[in-house]
């Protein structure tokens, strides 16, 4: 019997609370569902506001706790935790005090398993780096599963993985919060202040990242970026390597070459998408593969992969201005990689959901590298005052313009630009304060842009 089949055929008969009925939790419920399991599915959405799919999950047996006090009076032997929810919310400390099990999907994944398990973290960059390694492992033939925090659940495709087989995950720092598993290879691209709206403090963000590697044994690979202060401090149990932009590592650029071990590996030159901050990603991505990827192999992903959507996505040229969609930028330090990508200053639309992270840092780079600003949000007085206390700011040669939201700011930079600018969409900030996620703002942008 497969480990798979051991797991859910130990919850027959129990009784599940899925706490949060969102993408990744619905093929959840019906998985368990399907073992006999009596099944409570826990959501804070309404019931008239429900989705045609949780109503169907309905009427697969799954009973809904839903609305107003979805947490209240929740008995069950084993709790799925939604990722978004902290693992010391009072009902589920509750929870657990009147002995459920709390575990979440991606733990039972990584304890079920079958195949090497390859995972990415980190501040920034996660989700093109773990995108980078997949597209590497499926051009040497291998069989990849791409999953986790890039949204496609694995846990329901475990009976179709072989051991040959190889899962790529993306793994954020709710989704880590409580592991007591960590994957053969690991990556922390790096880390900087975020979601602080959630966590308790920096310090138990960064405990929640190091649970990726945690768990590994002797025989464990961790890669890390050198580059970064707090990174820089971290060993693995087993081999630990590193990747550097600007010194000697591992991996690292010798004359414009990314090398490993000192081997020439990837020209600079031939990685298609822009900005230093994908060489980065490129970087970890090389040291990730190692021994599984040939050299080639690597050169001709960089020369056609033309990255994530969300991520400095070209949307459209009109009239000789270039938009660009970062909606991926949620924190200060991902919109300075957009920012340094481009050669030229652009006009720049910022602010949104505010996660309680400080925006200092920000206000330097701005000055350096753009031209008039767009703010709308709630962290837009935030960035303005970061610019603002800037020694370097000068208001003759930055305009700020405070728009209030979202889609004021975008026509507000539309209207002003001229052939040859740039007009890029980073935002700094979560986008919860208008829109579902950053994918459902990046397309709103997308759609405004191709209206102008």
């Amino acid at each position: 019997m497969s480990a798979f089949e051991e797991y859910f055929q130990g919850l027959q008969g129990k009784s599940i609370a899925v706490l949060g009925l969102g993408v990744s939790n619905r093929p959840l419920v019906r998985l368990l569902l399907e073992f006999g399991c009596r099944v409570l599915g826990c959501d804070k959405t309404p019931r008239e506001q429900l989705d045609e799919e949780v109503l169907e999950l309905e009427k697969l047996g799954c009973r809904l706790h839903v609305g107003e006090g979805y947490l209240n009076d929740v008995e069950a032997d084993v709790v799925f935790r939604t990722p978004g929810m902290h693992p010391d919310n009072p009902a589920i400390a509750a929870l657990r005090a009147r002995g459920a099990k709390v575990t979440s999907e991606m733990e039972v994944f990584f304890s079920v398993c079958p195949c090497t398990l390859l995972a990415v973290t980190g501040s920034d960059g996660k989700t093109t780096t773990t995108t980078l390694v997949s597209e590497m492992l499926k051009a040497a033939g291998k069989t990849v599963w791409l999953g986790g925090n890039i949204g496609t659940p694995l846990l329901p495709l475990v009976r179709q993985m072989k051991p040959s087989d190889y899962a790529v995950v993306e793994l954020s720092s709710f989704q880590l919060m409580d592991m007591t598993h960590s994957p053969a290879r690991a990556v922390i691209t790096n880390l900087a202040p975020n979601h602080l709206d959630i966590h308790k403090d920096m310090a138990e963000y960064v405990q929640a990242k190091t649970n990726i590697f945690r768990y590994q044994d002797e025989s464990g690979l961790l890669i890390l970026n050198a580059d970064n202060a707090i990174t820089a401090q971290f060993r693995g149990n087993g081999t630990t390597r590193f990747f550097s932009r600007l010194g000697k590592a591992d991996v690292c650029l010798e004359n414009g070459v990314i090398c490993r071990h000192g081997v020439p590996v990837l020209p600079m030159e031939d990685i298609l998408i822009p900005g230093v901050h994908n060489v980065e990603n490129y970087m970890a991505a090389i040291a990730m593969v190692e021994g599984l990827v040939e050299d080639e192999i690597i050169r001709h992903v960089a020369k056609t992969f033309g990255g994530v959507e969300h991520r400095i996505e070209l949307v459209r040229v009109k009239d000789g201005v270039r938009f660009y969609n970062d909606s991926i930028a949620s924190s200060p330090s991902r919109t300075i990689a957009g920012l340094r990508s481009f050669p030229q200053k652009v006009i720049l639309i910022a602010g949104g959901y505010d996660k309680h992270i400080p925006y200092d840092v920000l206000g330097p780079e701005i000055c350096a590298h753009v031209k008039k600003l767009f703010l709308g949000g709630a962290t837009g007085p935030k960035i303005r005052q970061a610019v603002e206390s800037c020694p370097e700011y000068n208001p003759k040669e930055l305009e700020i313009v405070d728009c209030g939201s979202f889609d004021p700011a975008v026509q507000a930079a539309a209207a002003v630009a001229e052939p040859g600018d740039v007009v890029l969409m980073s935002p700094a900030s979560a986008a919860f304060d208008q829109f579902k996620n950053f994918m459902v703002r990046g397309d709103h942008y997308k759609q405004l842009v191709k209206e102008l």
